[in-house]
């Protein structure tokens, strides 16, 4: 008999609808998908609910300043094993309840960072008391397993699931797209070696320090070089703002992309510059490879060291460091051989990967959580 799943998220993120289909399509599980809300004020996603093969519900919630959800189909469903976030009221009282109906019980555990995260202490207290008491944690990688040992959680109730993306997808359409490059570059206004950021406009991101970086290179006038940020959030006006001020001229906004608009926006650029101060992983690194384009991030990424070797695919370099990202991004400016061996060991990196490969690994880890012993307290 197959067993019953409820995966619980938060907003129903494209990477993870994918990944949904896949496991429902599959047919190992008897899966059902709960979601908190449909989408949240970051998010600029688009949600189509008919590209969905699997059940799903978006639970209720209290309305207020901050929606509480409310659980309650926990108090009717039975299914064998509820895989939730843990990172808020709701989530602790459905697995709670989960629990004292005799569910088994998952959390879906990434690795923070202090530049995004304030550490209190109550808080820290209580991922120490509710951690382990889930049957099991379900992470992307070792810096995920290692952030869940920290809080107590016994290694041989961790699993790996790692994170992935529709390689196929990615690759054919920058391969098509590279055949327009020239006019797609000519309509965003790029020029030279273009380095690209794709993601939140948040000065969490470390888009402050990626300006500061690229103004510097600009300074030493030595290469013909552009950069190109694609999306929206919260500091898009004062990132406008800086560039207007210091007269970066050949900083390109150019919106938010997502779905089958994504490839032709990486095919346009040369390098992927990820500089964020503390992302749980950043599944624009995994886009940005699989369309060829070598990658300089920070060390402030979940699982970012089992992505990128360093000096073959990509480079690393220090959160909130504009003079080594500008050190980095030199390098690669002024040497096209280096750019291309390095993109083409990034697209060899993450050749494979789909959500079919992610759906396996989910079924393993389901599989080997019902063959635990249940906690008992």
């Amino acid at each position: 008999m197959k067993p019953r799943v409820v995966y619980w998220n938060n907003i129903p993120a494209p990477y993870m609808v994918e990944r949904f289909n896949a496991l429902f399509e599959r047919g190992s599980v008897d899966l059902e998908v709960w979601f908190s809300t449909r989408t949240e004020s970051d998010r600029s996603w688009h949600v189509a609910e008919e590209s969905w093969h699997f059940p799903y519900r978006y639970l209720p919630a209290i309305p207020g300043r901050r929606a509480t959800t409310l659980p309650l189909p926990i108090l009717r469903a039975r299914p064998d094993v509820l895989v939730s976030l843990y990172a808020s009221p709701s989530f602790v009282l459905g697995s709670t309840v989960a629990r004292l109906r005799g569910i088994r019980t998952a959390y879906w555990v990434e690795v923070t960072f202090d530049a995004w995260i304030t550490r209190r202490r109550w808080k820290e207290r209580l991922k120490s008391e509710l951690l382990p008491r889930a049957d099991a944690i379900m992470t992307a990688g070792r810096d995920g397993a290692a952030f869940a040992m920290r809080y107590g959680v016994a290694p041989e109730r961790i699993f790996t699931v790692p994170h992935v993306i529709d390689f196929d997808r990615y690759a054919r359409g920058s391969a098509v797209a590279r055949a327009a490059r020239e006019t797609m570059r000519s309509r965003l206004g790029l020029h030279g070696v273009t380095f690209a950021y794709v993601g939140r406009l948040w000065t969490g991101k470390g888009l402050d320090q990626l300006l500061d970086a690229f103004a510097a290179l600009k300074r030493e006038n030595t290469h013909d070089v552009s950069l190109l940020l694609a999306g929206d959030g919260i500091d898009e006006a004062r990132l406008r703002k800086r560039r207007a001020d210091e007269g970066l001229e050949d900083v390109v906004f150019a919106g938010f992309y997502d779905g089958d608009a994504l490839p032709p926006l990486y095919a346009s650029a040369d390098v992927f510059v990820f500089p964020t101060l503390g992302d749980p992983f950043g599944m624009v690194v995994l886009e940005a490879m699989a369309c060829g384009l070598p990658v300089i991030s920070t060390s402030a990424a979940g699982e970012i060291a089992d992505r990128i070797d360093e000096g073959v695919n990509g480079f690393v370099v220090p959160p909130a460091d504009a003079e080594a990202l500008r050190a980095r991004m030199e390098l690669l400016a002024g040497d096209q051989s280096l750019r291309s061996r390095m993109g083409e060991a990034a697209t060899a990196k993450v050749a494979g990967q789909s959500p079919h490969l992610w759906a396996g690994a989910f079924e393993e880890a389901v599989d080997k959580l019902l063959a635990l012993p249940t906690i008992r307290y």
